[in-house]
């Protein structure tokens, strides 16, 4: 496996290369690691936010037996637990394989016209939705947000691991923990049952208004549906990278 030093958001982390030194870059996310060796992390950092490092890009290339990572990455054998404190600062450990999700929601005021945004990847292709919603406050928002970006994924690829990244605290505990719902009932239920027809679903909490690049993209969609109180969906297959 070859790696070169990449600086991300201050830090060091060795991003994964090619011979020549360019990124080895998957829908516009490179795999990273914060030391190189056996046994260390592997997580996602978009590539945007990888800026070169002081000591040039020279490719460093780990020893025999020391790639495990890239090896387990590529394997999809076994789901990797989400470092939720890693992606506050834009970094996921993710499946490979994955359908990868961001979700938000406004009120403008609160109570009020009600927007979402929801971003979905899936390899090569890509979705966006901004929908608006009638009136309604920020925690139905955010609950629909997710609700809609679970509906919009196939059923035959329902059983593949999908992460969810959400700004929501509220939404992620009512989805992950034993909460008993004081208002939103029924919109509660509903998700709940939609969201244990996916056997690998994991939920990512990820920092609002932080420059996570994904994130804020939804905030700009949610927005969008609540100034223009119109709904729109796209979809577009990603650029080889360069």
């Amino acid at each position: 496996m070859l790696w070169v030093k990449r600086m991300l958001r201050g830090d060091l982390v060795y991003a994964s290369a090619h011979p020549d030194g360019s990124l080895v870059s998957a829908g516009g996310r490179v795999e990273v690691k914060y030391k190189l060796g056996a046994g260390q992390k592997v997580y996602r950092a978009s590539e945007r936010n990888l800026a070169p490092h002081a000591d040039g890009g020279d490719v460093i290339e780990e020893a025999d037996g020391e790639a495990g990572a890239g090896a387990g990455a590529g394997s999809g054998s076994k789901k990797r637990k989400q470092d939720v404190s890693a992606e506050t600062s834009g970094v996921t450990e993710i499946t490979a394989g994955a359908v990868i999700i961001y979700t938000d929601g406004a009120c403008v005021p609160n109570p009020g016209p009600m927007g979402i945004g929801v971003v979905i990847t899936d390899g090569k292709r890509r979705i966006e939705l901004s929908e608006f919603h009638g009136h309604g406050t920020n925690q139905v928002a955010e609950l629909t947000a997710i609700l809609r970006a679970l509906q919009e994924v196939p059923a035959a690829d329902r059983r593949r691991p999908v992460f969810v990244h959400s700004d929501s605290a509220y939404s992620i505990g009512l989805l992950t923990k034993p909460w008993k719902p004081k208002a939103n009932q029924e919109l509660v239920g509903e998700l709940r049952a939609l969201a244990a027809s996916y056997p690998a679903l994991s939920f990512v909490k990820v920092a609002g208004h932080a420059g996570v690049p994904e994130n804020e993209r939804c905030d700009v969609l949610a927005g969008m549906a609540v100034e223009t109180r119109t709904s729109s969906r796209s979809e577009s297959v990603l650029p080889e990278p360069a």
